[in-house]
């Protein structure tokens, strides 16, 4: 177990869907906040399946525990879904982002997966939801009732919402997967696979958008490494 949390360890064609509901996703600037907020915690901590989205916790497990993993991205764990809901003529709803966003995803979607129902919402742009706003999302999601439903409104406020409101709402899947809406609409573009492959994402990101992710590299990175190393230190004793 990384640093308390239960990080997969396995390829994405090796997990049994059919025996989870919520799937999340962790790296060293989520693993730093998780730190200060136990909401944020306990949501991580909850979930059925939390992958390794980012380069730091490949290291720290195989540092930590000699496991050998992959980075799964929430734009892999997409694609995937999205790949098997083809397959079997599933359903998806994207719940989160602008309505223009959500256009452009679902014409995407007609285009790449034709077989696959699409519904979605655009919740109100605020910091914390009413509990008339969470009725009105559950409600939107339940009357559509998709095989996958994919929230998108950043970390660690959907994580959060999820947590709290997954026993409300009938879907068979819930993921958590944040920027992925803006990457597959493409209002925000994906690093070159070239970079990911180096596992130098995060610094292609860095560059495009420096005043967003300073604190994520330059202050909750080296916080994670220290965690990282004093586990190390601890374990080794």
């Amino acid at each position: 177990m990384l640093l308390n949390y239960n990080v997969n360890i396995k390829p994405l064609n090796q997990i049994d869907f059919s025996s989870i509901k919520v799937i999340n996703t962790i790296n060293p600037h989520s693993y730093c906040v998780s730190k200060q907020d136990k909401d944020f915690e306990q949501a991580l901590q909850a979930s059925d399946v939390l992958l390794p989205d980012g380069i730091g916790i490949v290291w720290a497990e195989r540092l930590l525990n000699k496991n050998k993993i992959e980075k799964i991205a929430g734009f892999d764990l997409f694609i995937y879904m999205m790949q098997s809901l083809e397959e079997k003529n599933g359903s998806c709803f994207f719940l989160g982002a602008s309505e223009e966003t959500l256009v452009k995803i679902a014409n995407k979607i007609k285009q790449e997966f034709p077989h696959v129902k699409v519904g979605s919402f655009s919740p109100p742009y605020k910091a914390e939801f009413n509990t008339s706003d969470n009725e009105l999302m559950c409600g939107k999601v339940n009357s559509f009732n998709p095989d996958v439903l994919f929230v998108g409104m950043t970390a660690p406020k959907q994580e959060k919402w999820v947590h709290s409101n997954k026993n409300n709402l009938n879907a068979s899947l819930i993921c958590s997967i944040g920027a992925v809406f803006d990457f597959y609409a493409g209002t925000v573009k994906r690093p070159h696979p070239f970079w990911i492959k180096l596992g130098l994402e995060w610094f292609i990101r860095l560059v495009k958008e420096p005043r967003r992710l300073f604190k994520r590299n330059f202050v909750s990175t080296p916080t994670f490494v220290f965690y990282v190393l004093k586990e190390k230190f601890k374990l080794s004793k």
